[in-house]
């Protein structure tokens, strides 16, 4: 079975168990009037028929942006569902197990069913409101002592151009990358979540991107997903380096190093566009530090020998919604941000300029980062 149908299948199976999951765990145990309670189960039926129509509209047909708005919202609240049976379970306990008379205990759950209840709105309604803020630029300052002046690298990650993430958005992140001045401009993965032939006009400003030494691109995971052929294919075609297992010396003259890029972890499972460690190694310019490009940060335990001076990664998007951060955790080595694992070797994770699925965020920011490295 393709991956691309693999893939939305398991999406929609663990929407299912949530969705049964709010409705048996929670709503059914809620203690609240009739039409409250009808009121919730209709929601929570609306907003699994609402993620069918993501699923439908993302991977099969194209739908229109106020529609994939809502169906994607909803897949976000599916997500929020899982918060909401935590936080409803310890509630639960507290219910049952705190020694009340029986009048106080009725009060104390009604009380405590209605707080729920508000505080998954509010969570919700923050995560929403959290998701339509501008992409914000983190200042980074590293040195390593590798450059008697730094170079200013502009990383941005996970665009996920298509659906909510359209021409315009595209335009504008041009526009604020180039007002950077940067040295060079990376780009590390999940650039496309639709075919190329879908978003071409979108995909086109980035031709635009200016800087000193240009822009250089890996693939992640959804280019995997989306064609990754079509995609690599398409961005060399408007003047961007796509590094497959390979490296270039850039830099000025006394100032040179390596910049490689790896294929995607996520090449292992599919067996094409396998990432090559070795084949890197070999076209490394010895004896002059080395920036990395890899889009999973957890790439970092099949690197071998290979120890370049900084490593930039994204596809966590910061885990998106808090607590997600703590499951991909699980998952990956580092959420977000800079981690220096030497003097001379640290990695970076970009949150994403963009977002996956819903336009929520809550714990982390959408991110342009300028990286000071010397």
């Amino acid at each position: 079975m393709k991956t691309t149908v693999i893939f939305p299948i398991a999406i929609m199976i663990i929407m299912a168990l949530l969705h049964i999951g709010i409705c048996k765990r929670v709503v059914k145990r809620l203690d609240v009037s009739k039409r409250v309670y009808l009121g919730i189960k209709i929601f929570v039926i609306l907003n699994f028929i609402g993620i069918i129509g993501y699923i439908v509209g993302r991977y099969f047909i194209t739908i229109s942006n106020d529609l994939y708005f809502i169906f994607s919202t909803s897949l976000g609240i599916g997500f929020l569902f899982f918060v909401t049976i935590i936080l409803y379970e310890f509630v639960h306990i507290l219910q049952h197990s705190i020694p009340f008379d029986n009048s106080k205990r009725e009060f104390f759950k009604k009380s405590s069913d209605i707080g729920v209840v508000a505080v998954s709105g509010a969570y919700w309604g923050g995560a929403i409101y959290g998701g339509q803020k501008e992409p914000i630029i983190i200042n980074i300052n590293l040195n390593q002592n590798l450059f008697d002046k730094p170079y200013k690298i502009v990383q941005i990650s996970d665009m996920h151009i298509g659906g909510l993430i359209d021409e315009e958005f595209v335009k504008k992140s041009v526009e604020r990358i180039n007002n950077l001045d940067a040295d060079f401009i990376t780009i590390t993965g999940d650039l496309i979540d639709l075919p190329v032939k879908d978003i071409k006009d979108s995909l086109s400003h980035l031709s635009h991107l200016k800087s000193r030494f240009g822009t250089f691109y890996i693939v992640g995971n959804h280019e995997y997903f989306h064609g990754i052929e079509d995609a690599i294919s398409y961005v060399k075609s408007i003047g961007i380096t796509v590094l497959e297992n390979n490296s270039i010396e850039v830099g000025d003259k006394n100032r040179r190093f390596n910049i490689a890029g790896l294929y995607d972890y996520f090449g292992y499972k599919v067996d094409k566009f396998i990432p090559d460690t070795q084949k890197v190694k070999k076209s490394l310019t010895p004896n002059i530090p080395t920036l990395l490009l890899m889009h999973q940060p957890r790439q970092i335990i099949k690197l071998d020998n290979l120890k370049p001076n900084l490593i930039l990664s994204g596809h966590t998007h910061g885990g998106q919604i808090f607590p997600f951060s703590y499951l991909v955790k699980l998952n990956q080595i580092y959420v977000k941000g800079l981690h220096k694992l030497s003097n001379k070797e640290a990695i970076y994770v970009n949150s994403g300029i963009g977002f996956w699925g819903p336009k929520m965020r809550l714990g982390s920011s959408s991110e342009i980062t300028l990286i000071y490295w010397s």
